[in-house]
């Protein structure tokens, strides 16, 4: 059989399998098996025991499930609460008002979790009925809070950055770094859209209620100090070399317990209830990784990569036409897979070619976790969406069509790291 055949009955074999509704995990090492069983002379039990125990047993992946654990610990404390109460003094000057909020606070959480839906569903939980009972269009209070949610897979420290830097075999403390500033940029694109919405709508945008003194400001705002702490030590132990991203996640840990102790919330139900659902979430990742190292094994046996590698060199596509063509590849594929899946699945396949290219990995990374952020709200497979409608009950198309600014906005950001690189070099080359 060609090539061409192979990898359409591989990627039908796949599609196939994920339509029986069995795990993704699961799949991914299915494809793998019955690519090595058909095409190759490589044993396909062997090759499964070898990929799936040095996949699971890295180091560098320990810092994944201790950062879901730190977000699991913070989504069971009044973190939301406390943030809200201490950014709505300083929102309320700014043209859309208490609209910020949803950006800032998803800002600051993202910096503390690492997971969009977490992000999205820990600021959802206050900003949501508080925002609405003030009076804030339904519409653009959600559609805000499914864009700003995405802000937890750019601003570090980050679950898939994690993902990618294994996959890509990148430096996950240069990952993070260099994701600060495009966490920032996108992050003041969506209140910029909020402030000229509210420049343009002022009948919808309800007044201040209450005019705060800056001393005022400041008394409020303490509530935010222990999860600036919290941020402060663990990217800060990065930053400065003191600790490697693992290491950091173990001091987010201890952390997020002290803090959560603090605030009262800590308690054998809630310490239970976070433990198993870090659990459950890592476990599925760590299915997932398996199954695609599987996978990537598999393809490199049947020279799928190369081959993929020769046939894009040979389109003569420009770098900007290459990253536009994988930008609309990953939109299509996310609409049927979660962005884990998506980097796992396609990094084997797509490093050689986006190397060759001359593309820098450490800004490719940056540039994949936009393209999945906007993977997380486009239907039908858009977490965020799914999380809102679970919190709101709203129809799944309603919410993807009241976020599809944001859609833009992150396209806008992808060109303005396109055209302005240094925007995601420039930190990581002062780490070198």
């Amino acid at each position: 059989m060609s090539d061409l055949s192979i990898s359409l009955l591989l990627i039908a074999s796949l599609f196939l399998i994920l339509a029986s509704g069995i795990w993704i995990g699961l799949a991914l090492s299915g494809v793998a098996w019955i690519g090595l069983e058909l095409f190759t002379q490589r044993a396909a039990g062997d090759g499964m025991a070898v990929t799936i125990w040095s996949s699971s047993s890295s180091w560098t992946l320990t810092a994944l499930p201790l950062f879901v654990w730190m977000g699991e610990i913070l989504f069971r404390t009044r973190l939301s609460q406390d943030m809200f109460k201490g950014l709505a003094p300083w929102m309320s000057a700014l043209p859309g008002r208490l609209l910020h909020t949803n950006v800032a606070g998803c800002a600051i959480f993202a910096a503390v979790s690492g997971s969009s839906a977490a992000t999205c569903a820990t600021i959802g939980k206050m900003t949501l009925p508080e925002l609405v009972k003030r009076g804030y269009p339904e519409a653009q209070v959600i559609g805000t809070l499914a864009g700003a949610g995405t802000l937890g897979l750019l601003i570090p420290p980050s679950i898939i950055m994690i993902v990618y830097g294994v996959a890509a075999d990148v430096s996950i403390a240069k990952l993070f770094i260099a994701g600060v500033i495009p966490g920032i940029l996108l992050a003041l694109l969506f209140s910029g859209y909020i402030a000229v919405w509210g420049l343009m709508n002022p009948d919808k945008v309800p007044p201040v209620e209450r005019q705060f003194t800056f001393i005022e400001k400041l008394k409020e705002s303490r509530s935010l100090i222990p999860v600036v702490v919290l941020i402060a030590a663990v990217l800060g132990s990065i930053y400065s070399g003191v600790a490697t991203a693992t290491e950091a996640a173990a001091v987010g840990v201890v952390g997020s317990l002290v803090l959560s102790a603090v605030q009262g919330s800590l308690n054998w139900q809630s310490f239970k209830e976070a433990l198993l659902g870090a659990t459950r979430l890592y476990c599925m990742i760590a299915l997932i990784l398996a199954g695609a190292a599987f996978l990537t094994l598999a393809m490199g046996y049947l020279g799928l990569p190369r081959h993929l590698a020769e046939w894009i060199g040979g389109l003569g596509l420009s770098q900007f036409a290459l990253l536009m063509a994988l930008m609309v590849f990953f939109i299509v594929l996310g609409c049927f897979l979660d962005g884990i899946s998506m980097v796992v699945l396609t990094m084997g396949v797509l490093m050689p070619t986006v190397l060759k290219a001359g593309i820098d990995p450490i800004w490719f990374g940056i540039f994949i976790v936009l393209v999945v952020e906007m993977a997380q709200i486009t239907p039908p497979v858009g977490f965020n969406l799914f999380v809102l409608q679970g919190m709101t009950g709203k129809q799944l198309t309603w919410i993807a069509r009241v976020t599809l600014p944001m859609f833009f906005l992150m396209i806008a950001a992808v060109l303005l790291i396109w055209v302005f690189p240094q925007l995601v070099t420039w930190l990581p080359a002062k780490m070198m």
